[in-house]
């Protein structure tokens, strides 16, 4: 067995570990006192100055969660519980995805103006090196799907921008991917609110299911 061969298990593993980490520590959230009280805290905080500016409130989140898409140590997260609560599920999933459009966008840009000296500065040298030399401006519709869909986000429009792949394209692959994504991020958080231990269980078990199954199918589709 070569090298390459055993390096990818490992990494899918690991992978899968770590999101079985967040989703154990996320359903002790969500039954814990202490966390639901700080979290309606939060609410009541936030909520009230959100209503009293819903316009830039809202371009605020989706500015958010678009930079949660082009830099790998950010996160929106943290705020789609406020985001539920102001302005309810379906909303919030047309901000989030919105915000995570404008950021695949941003990271196609940033790599098509600025080039690789820039996106190495921004995006993990590893996951990049990994896709780089296997996604071209030629790559069918399908395999960019399954490489948005598999990897973290901020990494397609990084890869996609320096293979100068049709930004359209991306777009449409983009916006296809990405809904799935924001649907079960804010029915996560709406499970969070209401304190749906099962159910946030259940998703989450879901999503990871999902995104093992994405990568393993990329990888079956790129080759050793």
């Amino acid at each position: 067995m070569t090298p390459s061969r055993m390096e990818l298990p490992s990494v899918e593993w690991k992978r899968v570990l770590l999101l079985l980490l967040v989703l154990g520590g996320l359903v002790l959230f969500a039954s814990s006192d202490v966390f639901q009280s700080s979290l309606a805290w939060l609410l009541a905080k936030a909520g009230p100055v959100i209503q009293a500016h819903p316009f830039w409130g809202a371009a605020l989140f989706i500015l958010l969660s678009a930079f949660s898409a082009i830099l790998a140590f950010f996160s929106s997260a943290v705020l789609v519980p406020v985001a539920i609560h102001t302005w309810g599920e379906a909303v919030c999933v047309l901000l989030l995805w919105c915000g995570w459009m404008l950021g695949g966008a941003g990271a196609y840009v940033i790599a098509r103006a600025w080039g690789r000296p820039v996106v190495r500065r921004l995006v993990s040298n590893e996951l990049f090196g990994r896709y780089e030399e296997r996604i071209s401006q030629h790559s069918s519709f399908g395999l960019v799907l399954l490489f948005q869909l598999a990897v973290p986000s901020e990494i397609p429009g990084y890869v996609l921008g320096l293979a100068r792949y049709g930004l359209r394209r991306y777009l449409r692959v983009l916006a296809v991917a990405e809904l799935p994504y924001a649907v079960g991020t804010v029915y996560l958080g709406s499970s969070l609110l209401a304190q749906r231990s099962f159910v946030l269980l259940a998703l989450g078990l879901l999503g990871i299911l999902f995104s093992t199954w994405a990568l393993r199918a990329l990888r079956r589709r790129l080759g050793p």
